[in-house]
């Protein structure tokens, strides 16, 4: 946290010594920092800050790209008729242990096309999930766990 507040006042101190007060400004005053501050990094042991801001940054675009397959397969199954939906509810067991790790994963599974969160159970060790395809429950379970849950992990931990 330290690291990204310290980002965010390079990037304010480079826009006021260019007086570029525009997003361009921010967004190349935050370049800057980032490399400041990757070169300075071995001054701030044992923070995560270019781990997490890396690791969500690939989360992101895998995330757009799961989205763009989740929409075409969705079309594919309402518009084409031979194509049928098997639609179900599984229990996908999960890792993610704090409130901010669960939300996110059930806000992604909820943001994809063709699922739903439905609810958490009580103990927070499962979370039901609606899908429009469940060919195979547990191989749903598993793909969803190995990709989603695990780099949704990978960058808040």
């Amino acid at each position: 946290m330290t690291l990204l507040l310290l980002n965010i006042l390079l990037a304010i101190a480079w826009m006021a010594v260019n007086g570029d007060f525009s997003l361009t400004g921010l967004l190349v005053g935050l370049t800057l920092g980032h490399l400041v501050l990757y070169i300075a990094r071995p001054m701030f042991p044992n923070d995560g800050f270019f781990r997490r801001l890396w690791g969500g940054v690939g989360f992101f675009f895998w995330f757009l790209k799961e989205l763009w397959l989740s929409s075409i397969r969705v079309a594919k199954a309402v518009l084409s008729p031979g194509i049928g939906a098997r639609p179900g509810v599984i229990a996908m067991p999960l890792d993610a242990r704090t409130d901010a790790e669960i939300t996110l994963v059930a806000c992604c599974i909820t943001l994809t096309p063709g699922t739903l969160s439905l609810d958490v159970s009580p103990d927070r060790r499962t979370l039901y999930i609606h899908a429009m395809f469940v060919d195979d429950p547990e191989r749903l379970k598993q793909e969803t766990k190995d990709t989603m849950e695990r780099r949704i992990l990978e960058f808040m931990r």
